[in-house]
């Protein structure tokens, strides 16, 4: 693996964390309603099942997963219920993990945010079709292959906590609009209506 090889893993990947998704929009709405502290719980969440599905593709057995229509339409499945589960909640205004409050987090709040950041991103097959078509093509087989992944690994996980820290940083730039009721209602209104879009889109997925 040379220099200009990593460098383009880099670009590509970074580019692919930055690209808008349920995973980037759990994270601004958390910043806005429950902060910084809650959105890099769901950055944490977010960074651990991206290192599952790498670990996965690393070993091989992603390329199992795809092929077998029953576990990847489990997976593509499981996650877009999820994602309507938590968009209907906020078009309720109900609480959940995208509904923005003016009231204080409650004790525990983190580890709720960690937990449905997890659920999402394990649930997106587009992860899992990600590294199981971007990984082979930036492994040098000439070279031993356990350091290459242990970076590559590194490296994707870095990666998810710089590009979603973005939107952290953007989500919390609104928290002092929370004391407007108005501001909230159209907000979980909106994150709601983009959580069944994004399901709706998920469901579109298919396998290669």
């Amino acid at each position: 693996m040379g220099w200009k090889t990593y460098l383009l893993f880099v670009t590509t990947t970074w580019v692919v964390c930055l690209v808008p998704g349920p995973a980037a929009l759990l994270v601004t709405v958390q910043a806005a309603g429950r902060g910084l502290r809650g959105a890099y719980w769901a950055i944490v969440g977010i960074a651990l099942a991206n290192a599952v599905y790498f670990a996965l593709s690393a070993t091989g057995l992603a390329t199992l997963v795809v092929a077998s229509a029953t576990l990847f339409n489990l997976i593509k499945w499981g996650g877009v219920a999820y994602l309507f589960y938590l968009g209907l909640l906020a078009l309720s205004s109900r609480a959940g993990a995208v509904t923005l409050s003016s009231e204080r987090p409650p004790a525990g709040s983190g580890l709720a945010a960690f937990r449905q950041a997890l659920i999402v991103e394990l649930g997106n097959p587009k992860a899992l079709l990600y590294f199981v078509a971007l990984l082979p093509q930036f492994v040098d087989v000439q070279r031993p292959i356990v350091p290459q992944m242990l970076l590559y690994g590194l490296t994707t996980i870095l990666l998810d906590l710089s590009a979603y820290s973005v939107y952290a940083w953007l989500g919390s730039r609104t928290q002092r609009f929370l004391s407007s009721p108005r501001f909230v209602k159209v907000t979980n209104r909106a994150a709601g209506s983009l959580l069944v879009v994004a399901g709706v889109m998920m469901a579109a997925v298919r396998q290669g």
